[in-house]
């Protein structure tokens, strides 16, 4: 299903703007999704590297040297939101033999609403950015 929303949006300064953008998403009927998607958005390293990956394919280096964020740490939260469905992950082999993955924020948004018992949720599928493919061509 198809939705419509507007978007709240916080600036990395701390200042807010509002941009009422149309944007469309799919919505979460799953109880145990919107749970896992909960739980994942009140972490701040998750929402860290989603925000890191969301314009551009980055290796887990590239993510701590942005953010902060552990190493060890990065790759815990990498696999969670891989395993969520909200980071895809291309990876290769380089000239040297050595492996190496890329991450991508498959996400734009996430919108939730809470009425009562009842929590909608819906995904915003992120669409913009650098290809993998021009992203990748560096590493090789």
């Amino acid at each position: 299903m198809q939705c419509s929303a507007v978007l709240l949006v916080i600036s990395k300064s701390g200042q807010y703007y509002t941009m009422q953008t149309l944007l469309h998403g799919k919505k979460i009927e799953e109880d145990a999704k919107k749970q896992g998607i909960l739980e994942i958005i009140s972490d701040k390293y998750c929402r860290g590297i989603l925000t890191a990956t969301m314009e551009k394919s980055k290796s887990a280096t590239e993510i701590t040297a942005e953010t902060g964020i552990p190493i060890s740490t990065v790759y815990r939260r990498l696999q969670t939101l891989h395993d969520n469905k909200l980071v895809g992950i291309s990876g290769s082999i380089n000239e040297d033999g050595k492996k190496y993955f890329l991450y991508k924020s498959k996400v734009k948004a996430i919108l939730t609403n809470f009425n009562g018992d009842f929590i909608e949720m819906e995904i915003v599928p992120n669409k913009s950015g650098q290809s993998w493919e021009n992203h990748v061509s560096q590493y090789v």
